[in-house]
């Protein structure tokens, strides 16, 4: 029973004892007890005077009087005019929360079919790297906010979209090609996401010695630094060969697809052995393969419509610039 029911139940039983007469539940007024005075919780004696034909003051005393006696959750009260403040006892506040302790579904609204449909997205690795820190605060985020939704009486949907596609996994595939040495999770014992990782590091590794030296080439040969750089990074072998590798995949070429889908699993071995140590988990995981071309075509429909615009080098972007914001980049060269 709550404090508040505990309260009315005594404020009736006083009544009756007192003026000999029963009220109804509904002229037991309870409100909080205004800041500048002593209590809890306050009862309006008012309706009362009626039946007591006795002045607010000594009402309220009279039924403060008694209602300490007999309710075991007032410690104290006092009266001012027609209003009777109440303490409530600290074992009462005890038994409340002992109470809502038990109840591993305190406060939650129940789900039903009919609930608001929600969705909740979180994670969005990429699968040439491990989970890092930044993750796992978007991952605890995304998880606690799922269960605050559903908790509040929300259908909730926990969805994950996993960026398995593009220039920066081939750069791990192509390392691994020319690294690896056939190395796997099991010759490793290493998890599939840190394995591939390392070659993603590989790859950067020695795709800066090839642009250090191309660069050394080219300023020799009389180009300015900045020059040189740029051009170093353009005509490094490993990043074309990353590029053709790129290509391959989006043409659907065999070799690379098995080999993507290899690495992939390893990757995705991995993240689940991460979530599964974070407690975190999802309805629906989306990939960005089985998307992009949705999202190309979206990018080619605005670029028709004169919402976006094409760079000299075939990349497209829109221009936020009016939105006190920056271009962003929406397809690549």
């Amino acid at each position: 029973m709550t404090i508040e029911q505990q309260i009315i139940n005594a404020a009736q039983a006083a009544v009756k004892e007192l003026y000999g007469q029963e009220v109804a539940e509904k002229m037991v007024q309870l409100q909080k007890t205004k800041k500048e005075f002593e209590g809890n919780l306050t009862l309006v004696v008012f309706p009362f005077l009626k039946i007591s034909r006795k002045k607010p003051d000594e009402t309220a005393r009279e039924i403060g009087e008694y209602i300490k006696q007999n309710c075991e959750a007032i410690a104290d009260f006092n009266a001012v005019g027609g209003f009777l403040n109440l303490v409530i006892d600290k074992k009462a506040w005890l038994a409340l929360l002992n109470e809502m302790n038990l109840n591993e579904k305190f406060g939650e609204k129940p789900v039903t079919e009919a609930s608001p449909l929600v969705m909740i997205e979180y994670s969005s690795p990429n699968t040439n790297k491990p989970l890092h820190l930044g993750h796992v605060r978007n991952n605890l985020l995304g998880w606690s906010l799922a269960q605050i939704m559903e908790a509040n009486g929300n259908r909730v949907v926990k969805t994950n979209i996993v960026n398995d596609r593009g220039i920066h996994i081939c750069k791990s595939m192509l390392a691994w090609l020319k690294f690896g040495n056939g190395e796997t999770p099991e010759t490793s014992g290493k998890k599939g996401d840190h394995l591939i990782g390392d070659y993603y590091v590989a790859f950067d590794k020695h795709y800066r010695a090839e642009v250090a030296e191309l660069k050394a080439k080219y300023v020799a040969e009389g180009m300015d630094e900045e020059q040189a750089e740029k051009k170093a990074k353009e005509e490094s072998p490993l990043i074309k060969e990353a590029h053709e590798m790129l290509v391959k995949w989006e043409q659907n070429d065999p070799e690379v697809r098995a080999l993507w889908k290899k690495m992939n699993d390893w990757v995705y071995a991995g993240f689940d052995e991460t979530y599964k140590a974070l407690g975190v988990g999802f309805d629906k995981i989306y990939y960005e393969s089985n998307t992009y071309l949705v999202g190309k075509k979206k990018v080619e429909e605005g670029l028709a419509k004169g919402l976006f615009f094409r760079k000299d080098d075939n990349s497209v972007w829109a221009d936020l610039t009016d939105e006190g914001l920056d271009q962003k980049l929406l397809l690549r060269s």
